[in-house]
C-alpha cells in the first residue's frame, strides 16, 4: 500500500452532484473568494502563531493564545483538555454528521530556538513556519469564511489544535481526544503542503530506549567481564539482519547511541533509540516481536561469552507507539476530497502512507484525511524551514470544499460523511 494509488478511480454520482452543486452555490463561492482575499491576512497569523514557541510538550503558551482565538472567531465551547488540546464546536442545523478539523500545536524544534520569522525575496522563513504554523492557519481562515459567506452546515464541526504530533509526542493529542469522545464521524488534520494531495493511509510506528546495563570496570584490569557496550552492538548487528517485507514497507532505524565513559573503561550502560515502522498493522507487531526477542538474544550471548558472576542486565522501555491504518481508496471521504480538487482545476494524488494525526482515526476505522494548507515550503524540521504564501489560499479553498462536502450544506446538499447511529 506504500505506493501512490489509483488516481483515476471511479467517483459515485452522488458525491459528483453534490460537488456540483457546491460549485455553482454562491454562498460557497463567496467563501472561496473570502479565502483568496484573506491569503495576506492568514500569513500574518501563521507568522504570529509561529514566533509562539510550542516545543512537543510544551504547547500550553501557544494553546491558550489559540484558546482565545477561536472563542473570538465565534466558535462554541472552547476548552482545553487534559494533555492540551484545544477544542470547540461550529454546530450544524440538523441531525448530521460530526467532524473534526484541525491542526497540530507543537513543533520539533527545543525551547529557546530562533523563531522570528524573517522575509526574504517573497518568502518567510522561521522554524515552523509551514509545520503546522499553516495549519494552523488554515483552520482560523476557514472559520473566518463560513462567518463571511453566512454558511451554515447540516453536520457539526468539532475544530481546533491537538499537541504531541511531533516525534516522541507520539501522537498523545489525537488520542487523547478519540479516548474522551465518542460522537467523532470523521477527521481531518491539515499540514503543510500541496493542495492536490490527499493522504489516506497511516504508517505505523513502534520506538523503543533499549538500555544495557553492567558493573563496568577498568578495561585491562577488570577484563573478562561483560560489557553492555559490546552487548548494544551484538544488539545492533542482529537489528541490521532482520529482514523486513518490502510490501507492505516496513523499515527499521538505530537512531541513536550512547554509552562510555573512556577509551579504557568498561562500560556501566549502553542505550540506543530504536524506530520500527510498517503501513501494516499485522507487519509492525511481527517485526516488534522479533525486535524484543532479539535485544533479549544480545544480551544472553554477552554474558555468555565471559560466563561469570557479574552480568549485563536489559531494560526496554517503549517510547512511541503509532498505530497503523489504512481504508479504502473509495471510500466517500477520499472521494470528496477528490472532487474537491478537481473543481479548483488540479488534478489530485492520492499520496502514499506517511505518519500524521489521522493514523488513529484510520486505525480505528473513522474516515480520515491529512490535507495540505497549501503554499509552497522546504526546509521542513530545519533551521532554515521556509514559507511562499502565493497561492496559498488554494489550500484553504480545498479544505473548505472537503469540508461542505462530508457535512452538508443547509438546504442545499446532503452530507456524504454517514453519522454513526450506534452514537446517536
Amino acid at each position: 500500500m506504500e505506493n501512490i494509488e489509483q488516481k483515476t478511480a471511479a467517483i459515485t454520482e452522488k458525491v459528483e452532484q453534490v460537488y456540483k452543486k457546491l460549485a455553482q452555490n454562491e454562498q460557497v463561492k463567496k467563501a472561496l473568494a473570502f479565502l483568496k482575499e484573506d491569503n495576506e491576512a492568514t500569513t500574518e497569523e501563521q507568522i504570529e502563531l509561529t514566533e509562539i514557541e510550542a516545543p512537543t510538550f510544551e504547547e500550553d503558551e501557544k494553546g491558550k493564545w489559540y484558546k482565545k482565538r477561536l472563542v473570538e472567531l465565534g466558535v462554541q465551547g472552547v476548552s482545553t483538555d487534559e494533555v492540551g488540546n484545544v477544542f470547540g464546536v461550529l454546530p450544524g442545523s440538523g441531525n448530521g454528521p460530526s467532524l473534526v478539523v484541525c491542526a497540530h500545536l507543537d513543533t520539533v524544534f527545543p525551547r529557546g530556538t530562533n523563531v522570528k520569522a524573517i522575509r526574504k525575496n517573497g518568502l518567510i522563513y522561521a522554524p515552523g513556519i509551514c509545520d503546522d504554523g499553516r495549519g494552523l492557519a488554515v483552520v482560523l481562515t476557514i472559520i473566518r469564511a463560513l462567518t463571511a459567506a453566512g454558511i451554515k452546515t447540516e453536520g457539526d464541526l468539532i475544530i481546533g489544535a491537538t499537541v504531541g504530533e511531533e516525534g516522541l509526542g507520539d501522537l498523545r493529542g489525537v488520542k487523547a481526544l478519540f479516548d474522551n469522545r465518542q460522537d467523532i464521524d470523521g477527521f481531518i488534520s491539515i499540514e503543510p503542503g500541496d493542495p492536490s494531495r490527499i493522504t489516506y493511509l497511516g504508517t505505523g510506528s513502534k520506538r523503543f530506549n533499549v538500555l544495557f546495563t553492567g558493573p563496568g570496570g577498568h578495561s585491562f584490569g577488570n577484563f573478562g567481564i561483560p560489557s553492555p557496550i559490546h552487548a548494544l552492538g551484538r544488539a545492533i548487528a542482529k537489528i541490521s539482519d532482520l529482514q523486513p517485507p518490502a510490501e507492505p514497507k516496513t523499515t527499521f532505524n538505530v537512531g541513536m547511541i550512547k554509552g562510555g565513559t573512556s577509551v579504557n573503561t568498561i562500560a556501566e550502560t549502553a542505550e540506543m533509540l530504536v524506530d520500527l515502522r510498517s503501513n501494516s498493522q499485522e507487519e509492525l507487531e511481527i517485526i516488534e516481536s522479533k525486535f524484543l526477542h532479539l535485544m533479549e538474544q544480545a544480551k544472553e550471548e554477552e554474558n555468555a561469552r565471559w560466563n561469570v558472576e557479574s552480568q549485563v542486565s536489559l531494560q526496554i522501555e517503549k517510547v512511541g507507539d503509532r498505530p497503523a491504518g489504512s481504508q479504502d481508496n473509495h471510500a466517500i471521504i477520499v472521494q470528496a476530497a477528490r472532487c474537491a480538487t478537481s473543481v479548483l482545476g488540479f488534478e489530485p494524488i492520492l499520496d502514499k502512507a506517511s505518519s500524521t494525526d489521522s493514523n488513529v482515526p484510520i486505525h480505528l476505522g473513522i474516515p480520515a484525511l491529512t490535507l495540505g494548507g497549501g503554499g509552497e515550503g522546504g526546509g521542513f524540521h530545519t533551521l532554515q524551514e521556509y514559507y511562499n504564501p502565493t497561492d496559498g489560499h488554494i489550500g484553504a479553498q480545498k479544505i473548505l470544499l472537503t469540508i461542505l462536502g462530508l457535512v452538508g450544506l443547509e438546504q442545499v446538499t446532503s452530507s456524504l460523511l454517514e453519522k454513526n447511529k450506534s452514537k446517536c
